[in-house]
Formats: C-alpha cells, structure tokens, sequence
C-alpha cells in the first residue's frame, strides 16, 4: 500500500472488514434459513404423523406424550429464528449498502471507473 494515502489505506482497511463482517452476517442467515426450513419439514411430518413420535434428549430417545406442546415448542422456535434471519437480513442488507459505498470510493481513489451491478 506504499504511495497510497493515508485516508485511503484506512477505506481499504474499512473495505476489507466490511466484506468479512458480511460474509459472516451471510453465513448465519443462511444457517438459520436452513434450520427453519428444517424445522417446518419436521413440523409437517409431525402434522403428517399417526403413531408414536419420539424426540431426542442428549443419547436417548424419550416417547413424546403431549404432541400439543411439541408442537407448541416446533412452532416458537420456528418464529424465533424468523426474526433472527429477519434481522440478519436488515444487516446484511446495511452491510452492502455499506460494502457498495466503500467499493466506489476507493475505485474512485484509485482511477477505476465505476462498476455497475
């Protein structure tokens, strides 16, 4: 980075921890996306289901009795982790935002010119 300003060094600098910030906020929304979609398959099956249902509790598999409250439990843990994904979509989205700006500022620095999506 010799030759470069101070100011843009630090934007680099910006740059560079914002695209990792975002690939991690990318990466969790992504997991969480994938167990809620787990989570409502296992619900629909256990709508589906007519025989006995048993859940795992750490190395056992204990025989559910009340499906009323598993289902309770399926259906809250869905909403939850919809609002965290919710939120992790508002920062993703920022982060862009955010991750776009400096993209431009520092190609500008530089000489680039401008890079449309």
């Amino acid at each position: 980075m010799n030759g470069m300003s101070p100011q843009l060094q630090n934007q680099i600098t910006q740059f560079q921890q914002v695209q990792q910030q975002l690939q991690n906020v990318t990466s969790q929304r992504m997991q969480m996306d994938a167990n809620r979609r787990e989570l409502v398959k296992t619900k629909e099956e256990l709508d589906k289901s007519t025989g006995a249902v048993y859940r795992t509790s750490g190395a056992f598999m204990i025989k559910v009795e009340d499906m009323d409250s598993l289902k309770a439990d399926l259906e809250e843990s869905i909403e939850t982790l919809e609002v965290r994904i919710g939120s992790l979509e508002r920062q993703e989205a920022s982060l862009k935002e955010k991750y776009t700006a400096l993209q431009e500022t520092i190609n500008r620095a530089m000489g680039a010119p401008a890079q449309s999506e």
